[in-house]
């Protein structure tokens, strides 16, 4: 290949959530067959950002910098949500040459060949595209693939910058997530997990979201279907018994939580109470009893004095989640809750996040206990140090001996031999 002909290098760096995942393996197809897609050296990179904590924003920022360190002359795109925040006056970046928001993800063609042509600065917003334009035929590096079907958010928590940089809710068509979904069992997926910025909201013209898991799961060749992260109002009795009718729909709920006290929760205007949480939690242990549960918990929000985080804590012990997630709160510029008063001291959201920490471990630990002399069913996702390792339809993960003939990407029934605070152990292999 002579130099004049040499396709530019693009690698891509991605921060955040399922959705950001997503999104970067749409770009990633969108431009491969123009540009090669590396992951060293390369001629241009696009950061996928998000903006949500201070942590995350952090993260890119560094991971920016060090990139401009090491190849100077290499051209850095911010995209997605910090790139927003940036357009909108809630934050600074100063490592880019060239800043787009989300709605520019479906566009990213455009945005590369202005970015090689010199253009710096952040472009002008554009209109949000229709989700139905957003389709991925496979997820490089995943056994697992990630289905958006929702992006978008018409609440306003106290604590949230997702409202300003993700715009108003919006939904995939049934249709085209089938076709979606299609394809990509057709590549060999046998796990698709529905994806999107506010899972509770979906609310195309022509269904719902019980509706599309029913539809889903006549898909003959897929084997499992799993839910994202969704809020409380979004379990409803219909999904619940979509959920119990086939095994194939994985009875893991991660259900954020975010406090487990009435006031916190009011202040975040979460629009949910402890009592209506605890009843969803009910609700699907009454349909699906051996449904698992995860939930996201913040500490140290405005106002959570020491009898607040008790309450968290009894609610964690109550549940008793197979997998938590704990983050401290940090105030975000364009956010109301970043001039609430009574603002928690740092060294007390770090130990309160350690109590946390410390009991998660303890109540999954007893969790995982439980299921010792049990027989689960795991899709193996890697082979690391000498094991395999993936998860149950329950979200655990499980590690198992190599030998025998599995391979990445098949499900296999086994017997759990014992259990850590982190993870299932497997022992004798039932049956693929």
């Amino acid at each position: 290949m002579t130099s004049e002909n040499k396709r530019m290098r693009i690698g891509i760096r991605t921060f955040g959530c399922r959705v950001n995942q997503y999104e970067t393996q749409m770009m990633r197809e969108r431009l491969e067959s123009r540009y090669d897609i590396v992951p060293g050296d390369a001629d241009l990179y696009l950061v996928n950002a998000c903006t949500v904590t201070s942590l995350a924003e952090r993260k890119a920022r560094q991971a920016m910098h060090r990139l401009r360190r090491e190849q100077p002359r290499a051209r850095i795109v911010l995209v997605g949500c910090l790139a927003d925040a940036v357009a909108q006056g809630l934050t600074q970046v100063a490592e880019a040459d060239l800043l787009v928001g989300n709605a520019w993800k479906a566009r990213i063609e455009e945005v590369v060949a202005r970015a090689f042509a010199g253009e710096l600065g952040v472009l002008p917003e554009k209109p949000l595209p229709s989700l139905d334009r957003e389709a991925i035929t496979s997820h490089l590096g995943h056994v697992r693939a990630f289905l958006k079907v929702q992006d978008g958010c018409d609440l306003s928590c106290t604590f949230c910058r997702t409202t300003q940089v993700r715009g108003p809710a919006r939904s995939k068509s049934v249709d085209a997530i089938l076709d979606e979904a299609r394809s990509l069992v057709e590549s060999g997926y046998r796990e698709l997990i529905l994806t999107g910025i506010n899972l509770a909201q979906y609310a195309p013209p022509d269904g719902d979201l019980a509706s599309l898991v029913r539809r889903l799961l006549r898909i003959e060749k897929l084997r499992r279907l799993r839910l994202a992260s969704i809020n409380p109002y979004g379990i409803t009795a219909r999904l619940v018994a979509a959920f119990a009718e086939d095994p194939r729909a994985c009875p893991h709920f991660h259900i954020p939580l975010q406090s487990g006290d009435d006031i916190v929760l009011r202040h975040m205007q979460r629009g949910y109470t402890s009592s209506f949480y605890r009843s969803c939690v009910e609700l699907i242990r009454q349909a699906i009893p051996q449904a698992t549960f995860g939930a996201d918990v913040i500490v140290g929000f405005p106002g959570e004095d020491e009898a607040a985080f008790g309450r968290t804590c009894a609610m964690i012990e109550e549940v008793g989640f197979a997998n938590l997630h704990i983050f401290r709160y940090s105030p975000r510029e364009g956010t109301e809750a970043a001039s609430f008063a009574a603002a928690v001291p740092e060294q007390d959201k770090k130990r309160r996040a350690g109590i946390l920490d410390e009991l998660g471990r303890s109540v999954r630990r007893r969790l995982f206990d439980d299921l010792v002399g049990s027989e689960q069913v795991v899709l193996i996702e890697e082979k690391k140090d000498g094991y395999f390792r993936g998860y149950t339809r329950g979200y655990i993960d499980t590690h198992l001996p190599t030998g025998g003939t599995m391979n990445t990407g098949d499900e296999v029934r086994i017997a759990i031999t014992g259990a850590t605070d982190t993870h299932l152990l497997g022992g004798e292999i039932r049956s693929n």
